[in-house]
């Protein structure tokens, strides 16, 4: 990992060059290094495995300039970044692809700067990160790996559900047990300023994270377990043991047929939702681009009286937390839906910009953006890769950090299966994706375990994964809500950025359709 003191001393050394530049009008000035450590599980009872399968680590840094630049035609916006090089020649060559990548943007108006009134804020300091997480050793990433192996394994040879069906504690292995998943850590640095903000600003984050499937391949039985946080101390292993526990209770899962129920969706088919659907409606370049499933409906209500949903990128012990966004400007809480009505956007400065000054402004959000400025508050515009943390090579965009959705009555699991009385808890989907554009709010989804027939407000018989689908829209969805239950945890779903705390929901009306079992040849 690079410090952060190279990275604060590139972006002067950059100001520094782009002031000696005559066609440069305005400039942003970006350095990052992001570092991922990452153990692999692949524990299997009947093949011979290492368990740990693979520790590695990356890392990536470099600088990425965008600037402003004077043009025959009018002022040119372009981006350039150079990897692995903070060098006075590094950024000089940055620049030039920034210089040779620029074009006409009538919608850029200017790069960030601070109010004054937020200068104070900006400048904070708050310690989001774990410096044991910035200079972890190896042994200690592979540690981590067997923590969460070691855990599954207890609760497997622990549990007299599995030896009933395995016909005796050494037959065990028998039944086909499989662990597979990660452990992931995630480093992150970051030092910002521009020709309006020319003070550098730096930050620092850490992110611990596993997710973990476990098997009972012989019963047709799988469970996931998941687990994140800042810090590596508090890191258990408890995802490996959630994991093994929820396969043995789906053993001899059974088949349901389909039709309208009542459901309560447990924390990660939550988290899919807001990933996939709710999220990228909630976002400003979606009202922009009039494809938003709540467009102009910004003080109308768009969901049960029931529910909250608010983004606070600076909550103080959640692991998405930062002070800053990669555009220089402070993290905070964003309401998004309060008592069922739609309050604000995720949104960034260039997409702040653009909107507000929309023609077409008070008709895409619902109120005029220039009496409501709060309604795009520029508190989410991050620098992020494809590989998951900041990164100096790609420009601004929007993305969540922090998400929580809360009821207006406190609920327990025990009291929302009490709501339900009979319906299904889904515990875990894939494949949740919009139909027909994200506009029109319809919704698909698999269920693939940790899921269970209700009876009369108690968990049931397990269903077998991959055997149902969940279809629906997510207005209907959102209005349709039971209640919600006061714990949540923190949720990272596949390919996401930001962290979703989600609770348990109970929702009526919801149609869940059966998938057509495959025929084994004879």
């Amino acid at each position: 990992m690079i410090a952060l003191a190279p990275l604060k001393t590139a972006v002067q050394r950059a100001l520094r060059h782009i002031a000696r530049a005559k066609d440069v009008q305005e400039a942003e000035v970006y350095a990052s290094s992001t570092g991922h450590l990452l153990c692999r599980l692949n524990y299997t009872s009947e093949i011979p495995c290492h368990g740990v399968e693979e520790p590695k680590s990356s890392e990536t840094f470099g600088i990425g300039i965008r600037a402003v630049f004077a043009g025959s035609d009018g002022p040119r916006i372009g981006f350039g970044s150079e990897a692995r090089d903070l060098s006075p020649d590094g950024i000089r060559r940055a620049l030039e692809k920034a210089r040779q990548n620029a074009v006409l943007d009538p919608e850029f108006i200017s790069f960030p700067s601070l109010p004054p009134t937020e200068n104070r804020q900006s400048s904070r300091s708050v310690r989001y990160h774990d410096p044991a997480v910035m200079g972890l050793p190896d042994g200690k990433l592979v540690e981590a790996g067997w923590r969460v192996l070691a855990e599954a394994l207890k609760t497997f040879a622990s549990s007299g559900e599995l030896a009933r069906l395995a016909g005796s504690q050494e037959k065990l292995a028998r039944l086909g047990l499989i662990v597979s998943g990660d452990v992931s850590l995630t480093q992150q640095r970051m030092a910002v300023a521009s020709t309006r903000m020319p003070r550098v600003q730096t930050d620092e984050s850490t992110a611990v994270t596993s997710y973990i499937t476990s098997m009972v391949e012989r019963k047709q039985a799988k469970g996931s377990g998941y687990a994140a946080t800042t810090h590596v101390a508090k890191f258990k292993g408890e995802a490996g043991s959630e994991a093994a526990r929820n396969a043995i209770k789906a053993a001899e899962g059974r088949r349901i047929p389909g039709g309208i129920y009542k459901v309560v969706l447990g924390p990660q088919p939550v988290s899919d939702l807001m990933t996939n659907l709710i999220l990228p409606s909630l976002s400003a370049d979606a009202f922009y681009s009039c494809q938003s499933a709540f467009l102009g409906e910004v003080g109308r209500s768009v969901a049960s009286d029931l529910l909250t949903i608010y983004d606070h990128g600076s909550a103080k012990g959640c692991v998405a937390s930062k002070n800053l966004t990669c555009e220089g400007l402070p993290t905070g809480r964003t309401n998004l839906i309060t008592g069922g009505v739609l309050q604000g956007l995720l949104s960034s400065h260039y997409e702040t910009q653009r909107l507000g000054r929309d023609p077409r402004a008070r008709e895409k959000l619902g109120v005029n953006p220039q009496e409501h400025p709060e309604v795009l508050a520029p508190r989410n515009g991050f620098r992020l890769s494809n590989r998951g943390g900041r990164s100096f090579d790609a420009p601004p965009s929007i993305a969540a950090s922090n998400v929580f959705i809360e009821g207006s009555v406190p609920h327990t699991r025990d009291s929302l299966l009490g709501l339900v009385g009979d319906g299904v808890y889904v515990g875990r989907v894939w494949y949740t994706y919009a139909m027909n554009g994200l506009r029109a709010g319809d919704f698909t989804c698999t269920v693939v375990g940790d899921s269970y027939l209700i009876k009369d407000g108690r968990i049931a018989a397990p269903i077998q994964g991959n055997s149902i689908r969940i279809t629906g829209n997510i207005r209907h969805l959102l209005t349709n809500l039971l209640g919600i239950t006061k714990q949540a945890r923190p949720v990272i779903g596949w390919a996401a950025d930001e962290v979703v705390y989600a609770p348990e929901i109970a929702v009526q009306g919801l149609q869940l359709s059966e998938i057509a079992q495959f025929m084994e040849s004879v």
